[in-house]
């Protein structure tokens, strides 16, 4: 049958931003995994989610709470999915709260009116965008190198992103001083995005910094600061509370994570009564399932958290077991940024000791095809020559990764091709 004909055009009928749209790429758009890899690229928790599981991987029915009442429920009500989900989900929210109110930061105290819950801090992202930044007018400040879907979004929504790069010369530490002469000169900027712990640097940003830019004196606009890995930081690191004490502070945060509950797709923002009132207004009313809401309420329970305590403390002896060995490796050289995620930044070097692109896509591409381990290549960001992104894995996988990288090195600084590196 011949193709219908029709004055359809998509050149002229889809919206130019769209149009021109590089949607946000990751390392298994390359390299699909058939279940034999060893994944080092996504930053997830390798060992799993933080929950207690029986031997055949369902939930242990005492590990699920009601909450504030403390009541059993059944591990998830498979019969009540005919029915919508609670569009306010403040049993869930609630249990954020208890778990972010440490008064490191405040003595003031989190309530659910503090919270929007969204489908992974890219829902948050993006609501943020439609809430504060008119199309193809406003724009919003992002700090490079940084998380991708800021830009991503911000192309989706018709956002103009000015950037005011991370100090590569200072362990990718926050310039607020011209980041305020930034947002002094251009009042249509409605948001600064500041990724604490940062990504790919895997730095934390200065609590002193931040307030730099909240105690702007004539912006107005909005702080995000975005906190998926906090957890990994030192304790008390995280500013989720000081939101009480600054009505222009959003913090999100994520369960994909430390919490190992990448799959369930649950972000949370804290911020101001007013702010989140705006973003639990413009989404839409059943946002989050009725098995997300009851897997993440599992995860805050006392008995899931101590399995995500205990997971952590495993992530971050292998993150120092990395520290400690990987630059032993010829070809190897520094950690760029800060070591307070499940990830690393390093540097791979050429046979002069210089930083090296050339090495790093042939370390990067030789391990996925050959070797079966993937990482992430990131030495196209600002300041990340010759750099991969190394998440932290298992014991028995960051042992692999290290044996996998000592003979792919060797091989191409002794002049090898890809093909050979088997």
């Amino acid at each position: 049958m011949a193709a219908r004909q029709s004055p359809f055009d998509l050149s002229t009928c889809a919206r130019k931003n769209i149009l021109q749209l590089h949607p946000y790429r990751c390392a298994r758009d390359d390299y699909k995994d058939d279940g034999t890899n060893i994944l080092l690229d996504a930053n997830e928790n390798a060992y799993g989610p933080g929950l207690a599981l029986n031997s055949e991987g369902a939930l242990q029915e005492s590990t699920v709470t009601g909450g504030s009442t403390g009541s059993s429920k059944p591990e998830i009500d498979l019969l009540g999915l005919n029915r919508y989900p609670d569009p306010h989900q403040i049993e869930l929210k609630q249990l954020f709260c208890q778990f972010r109110n440490t008064h490191h930061h405040t003595q003031k105290t989190l309530l659910p009116e503090n919270l929007f819950v969204g489908v992974g801090s890219d829902e948050a992202i993006d609501a943020l965008l439609r809430c504060f930044c008119v199309p193809g007018k406003d724009k919003i400040l992002t700090c490079p190198p940084t998380y991708g879907m800021y830009g991503v979004s911000a192309q989706v929504n018709d956002v103009e992103i000015v950037k005011v790069p991370l100090d590569v010369n200072n362990g990718f530490q926050l310039q607020a001083d011209k980041i305020n002469e930034t947002l002094a000169a251009d009042s249509s900027i409605k948001m600064a995005y500041i990724c604490s712990p940062g990504n790919p640097t895997a730095n934390l940003i200065s609590k002193a910094d931040i307030q730099k830019v909240l105690e702007h004196p004539t912006w107005n606009g909005v702080v995000v600061v975005d906190e998926a890995y906090i957890d990994f930081a030192p304790e008390g690191s995280s500013l989720a509370e000081w939101v009480n004490e600054w009505p222009n502070l959003v913090v999100m945060q994520t369960l994909s994570k430390a919490f190992g509950l990448a799959g369930i797709r649950l972000g949370v923002a804290f911020t101001s009564p007013p702010i989140a009132t705006l973003l639990n207004s413009l989404k839409a009313p059943y946002n989050i399932s009725s098995p997300t809401s009851a897997l993440a309420t599992a995860a805050l329970s006392e008995t899931n958290m101590a399995v995500m305590r205990r997971y952590r403390e495993q992530i971050i002896a292998q993150r120092e077991r990395l520290v400690r060995e990987l630059p032993r490796i010829p070809g190897v050289g520094r950690f760029l940024g800060g070591q307070e995620s499940n990830f690393l930044l390093v540097e791979l070097l050429d046979k002069s000791g210089k930083a090296s692109n050339e090495v790093a896509v042939g370390a990067y591409e030789a391990m996925a095809e050959k070797r079966g381990v993937v990482v992430r290549f990131r030495g196209k960001e600002l300041g990340c020559e010759g750099c991969l992104r190394i998440t932290v894995g298992t014991e028995a996988e960051v042992t692999r990764f290290l044996q996998e990288i000592r003979v792919v090195l060797e091989g191409l600084l002794n002049g090898a091709d890809i093909q050979s590196l088997r």
